[in-house]
Formats: C-alpha cells, structure tokens, sequence
C-alpha cells in the first residue's frame, strides 16, 4: 500500500507541497481533497459518467471542484484534460492537462463557474489568511519543479482548452447532465 496522495506524481509533489505550507491556499480558494473521491455522483449515477472523473482538488471557496477527465484511455493522468463542476451548475473543461491548471494557478485569481462557461476573475485576496508567502512558495515550487512560469492571463489557457475539447466535451458529458 502505497502513502502517494495519488498515481499522479505531479500531484504528489503538490500534496507535498500543501503539506508543507499547512494548508495555505497555493492560489486563491484551490486546496487538494481526497484524489478519486466521488464528488461528482449527484450530477449523474451513470457509470460511465461516475468513471470519467477523477476528483482531486476545490476550485474554490464555494466548492467548485476540479477532476481529471478520462477522455480516453491514456496512462499519463497528467496528461488527461481538466474538467471543474460548478458549485451552483455547470461543468466544464477549463485546462488540457495539469500542466496548464498549475499555469492558471499560478496567476492566483478566484475561478467562477456556471451553466454558460468558467473562467478567472480579477484577484480579490479575500480567501487568504496569510501574508501571501504561501502563493510565493508554490510559485518558487512551478519554476523549479515543472520549469513553469504565470501567464499573463489564465483565461487564455480555459479559452483554449475549451476551442480543443469543449464541444467534445459538451457532447459526451451532455448525454449525463441536462
């Protein structure tokens, strides 16, 4: 039995990094849950549905939630595109993999989500304790882990996660939720 937070290395060496920082937010409102918990099952109880997702982290401080998406058969989880539910409706595709939802973190904007789409907002600091050395650690972190450093705008990563695999996505995941 293994101690990893997940099968996703990258995602264990955020569940690292959380652990260090004691549970500071990284980003505003993203905080790492249980991986794989169904948070998902009262959207849809069909199977296919349920199995599509892998939860594993909030959104933000509402209860929006992020979860890989099966959208195929692929081995490299990291590599699976990221879908967020909505805490008032909505489920959408908002990073192809987790190497953009860690870019999009790294801009530590609040995450809206509704029925017509999900994107960032402007940073508002209202979901911060803390000084802020908690987003300058996972920032240090992005650049020496991934080699990664913020965008300017997260948008433009949702916008186009959403012209690769929106459509796709609303197409299969529409056949579960009305």
């Amino acid at each position: 039995m293994s101690d990893a937070y997940s099968p996703v290395p990258e995602l264990n060496q955020l569940a690292a990094l959380q652990e260090r920082l004691g549970g500071e937010f990284i980003s505003d409102g993203f905080e790492l849950v249980e991986f794989g918990e169904p948070r998902h099952d009262s959207w849809s109880e069909a199977p296919e549905f349920l199995d599509g997702f892998l939860p594993f982290a909030y959104a933000n401080s509402s209860g929006s939630f992020y979860a890989l998406w099966r959208v195929d058969d692929r081995t490299d989880l990291s590599a699976l595109p990221v879908a967020v539910f909505g805490d008032e409706g909505g489920v959408h595709i908002t990073a192809r993999d987790l190497r953009e939802l860690f870019l999009q973190l790294a801009c530590d904007r609040p995450l809206w989500v509704d029925w017509a789409g999900a994107g960032f907002g402007a940073y508002e600091g209202y979901h911060r304790d803390g000084d802020g050395r908690a987003h300058e650690t996972y920032l240090a972190w992005l650049d020496e882990h991934v080699g990664l450093t913020p965008p300017d705008d997260p948008n433009d990563l949702v916008e186009a996660a959403q012209r690769e695999l929106g459509a796709r996505f609303a197409s299969w995941a529409g056949r579960f939720v009305g």
